[in-house]
């Protein structure tokens, strides 16, 4: 069996139409459907179980020895969340239970770190999961601090040899793009806001930049598909041998201007773009550059390509977006 938190969120639907894809299961999601968006990401799915957080571990308690693995991706994942009790309670105390729950069953545990622990990029992008090397991260959000905090504990439990879940993962997921978005509303990567304006022929107004180092369209992010992160999630379940913090981007930055004409092209249309400046609230904090990278999974033995940026944009919005029933 194996158990998704967040199964109904942007990766988790996609993770478990993976699971399933590849003849994986019994699948159980916990997650709230408390969306007509998030129903539909689970519609397609044949599921053992749909779980509602509250009953998280009365569940697994009484399934424990069915349980094959957990991928926690559930999380309160806005970046612009204040509520700090809010996401300590879920991003923190509940992956820490999680991870205890994994290591007293002996049950592999792969969960949902950011890119947005790295701040501003100052320190770089090494996913080095010592933990002198996570005390230098500063993130500039709350969101990326609780997903932080959590990544510290686990490698404070690493670092004092104490026990652990057989295997377990980290993934410091940068800038995901893909199908089963729309629940996210503005916290949607640009694919589908882009996709919106492209399909009614009209321009898409992207943040002007306010660093003279890049162009307005130019500043630069590691767009990943959520297929391939998929693909990895499970070959690390598969390998049982390799564990630790990885990054997962493709290793290769490119602009939102890149972004928005791939989805204009992928709808048949030439690129109409204008710019708007950076909203003030967000300006001081906004990241300009990053690039994971992936150099560590790469060593630990993950050889397959990554998609690029236009066909996994074509991808998106030619099986998914343009489609009547665009839920993967």
């Amino acid at each position: 069996m194996y158990v998704v938190t967040g199964g109904a969120g942007f990766i988790g639907s996609n993770l478990l139409a993976t699971l399933e894809a590849r003849g994986r299961g019994p699948l159980v999601a916990i997650d709230r459907c408390d969306d007509a968006h998030k129903s539909r990401n689970l519609a397609k799915r044949k599921l053992a179980h749909v779980v509602p957080p509250e009953e998280t571990f009365a569940f697994l308690d009484a399934h424990a020895r069915e349980i094959t693995a957990i991928f926690h991706l559930g999380a309160i994942t806005s970046t612009t969340e204040r509520d700090l009790v809010k996401l300590d309670e879920v991003n923190v105390r509940l992956s820490r239970a999680l991870w205890m729950w994994c290591t007293r069953h002996h049950v592999p545990f792969i969960y949902a770190s950011s890119a947005a622990t790295y701040g501003d990029g100052s320190e770089g992008f090494d996913d080095d999961a010592s933990v002198p090397h996570l005390a230098r991260l500063k993130p500039l959000n709350p969101y990326g601090q609780s997903k932080h905090s959590f990544d510290l504990v686990v490698a404070q439990d690493v670092a004092a040899l104490a026990p652990v879940p057989p295997l377990w993962a980290g993934l410091k997921f940068f800038n995901i793009y893909g199908p089963n978005e729309f629940h996210k509303g503005s916290q949607a990567s640009l694919v589908p806001q882009v996709y919106g304006k492209a399909a009614a022929g009209e321009a898409y107004p992207l943040f002007k930049s306010h660093n003279p180092t890049y162009p307005d369209g130019g500043q630069l992010r590691d767009f990943v598909f959520v297929d391939d992160c998929c693909d990895v999630m499970l070959w690390l379940l598969v390998q049982r041998t390799v564990s630790g913090l990885f990054n997962l981007g493709t290793g290769k930055a490119r602009s939102f201007l890149d972004l928005a004409s791939a989805v204009y092209r992928a709808t048949g249309r030439e690129p109409l773009i204008t710019f708007r400046d950076t909203p003030a609230d967000i300006r001081g904090q906004y990241q300009y550059f990053t690039q994971a990278r992936m150099d560590r999974l790469r060593t630990a033995g993950y050889a397959r390509p990554f998609t690029t940026l236009e066909d996994g944009v074509t991808a998106t919005v030619q099986k998914y977006l343009s489609q009547p029933d665009p839920y993967r």
